[in-house]
């Protein structure tokens, strides 16, 4: 490994353990290191052997892609491979992600990507998109910016000032736990979008359990709450980065509703 990789390797992983708010001393101790070596590894006075990094980047729960960025900044090949969804490799397992948005109509889901493109989504999801702009509806469809835009799904949600925090503290959580810089972008933009909708309230009640998105339809006020989920044993940065966004009544009403919808359309 050359000096220069060294000393790249060394000043993000040290950027990787004070994002994670971490002393030297805490890292070494859970990669049972010594804070000597750790010292010299972040300054690049030593260079980290391949096992070392993968040792480090665990330890800091660095995601897949940025884990292989810091394989090839020590001058190594990355280890986890980046493949298509429709990719041989991945079949059982887009398979399975579609298998779990058909079942859970008539609720409304969404398979996601990190940045919370929608990659796939079932039909219940059409009431979510009434009146959406056609320029928010191009791919890639962004969720995220979908929801607040002014021209998205904004104007339909009643409790918009809370939803918006909600949504932009979530970008926010993971831009700081990723480094992501696209995602990092996508937490200003939105910031900078109407923050209120009139008359809507912007924080949960003290008896809220979680917090709804509401949402006027063609069917009526329905109320949500979401449950996301991921392949946590994932060893491709794809399926890594995938998350199944599940939309569920937040109360009898909205199920009454959707089970309605569904009688109707089938």
């Amino acid at each position: 490994m050359t000096a220069m990789h060294a000393a790249d390797i060394g000043s993000l992983l040290r950027g990787w353990r004070e994002r994670r708010r971490l002393s030297q001393l805490d890292l070494a101790s859970l990669a049972e290191v010594s804070t000597r070596h750790l010292s010299f590894v972040e300054t690049g006075r030593s260079n980290p052997t391949r096992e070392m990094i993968q040792r480090l980047a665990n330890h800091l729960d660095v995601p897949l892609r940025e884990r292989n960025h810091l394989l090839l900044s020590a001058g190594f090949a990355p280890q986890h491979p980046e493949r298509a969804l429709d990719a041989p490799e991945l079949l059982a397992v887009s398979a399975a992600l579609g298998r779990i948005l058909d079942a859970h109509h008539p609720h409304p889901a969404l398979l996601l990507d990190r940045w919370w493109d929608i990659v796939d989504r079932n039909a219940a999801t059409d009431i979510l998109l009434e009146g959406c702009s056609g320029d928010l509806l191009d791919p890639p469809v962004n969720a995220v910016r979908l929801s607040l835009h002014p021209e998205g799904l904004a104007p339909r949600i009643r409790n918009l000032g809370q939803w918006r925090t909600h949504l932009i503290g979530q970008v926010t959580a993971r831009a700081q736990r990723t480094g992501d810089p696209r995602l990092r972008s996508l937490a200003d933009e939105v910031n900078a979008y109407p923050a209120e909708a009139p008359g809507a309230p912007g924080a949960p009640g003290a008896g809220d359990v979680v917090v709804p998105l509401i949402l006027s339809t063609q069917l009526g006020d329905l109320s949500f709450f979401s449950i996301s989920s991921a392949v946590e044993s994932a060893l491709d940065v794809t399926v890594d980065e995938l998350r199944i966004e599940a939309f569920y009544p937040a109360d009898e009403a909205t199920a009454r509703h959707l089970e309605q919808g569904r009688t109707r359309t089938t």
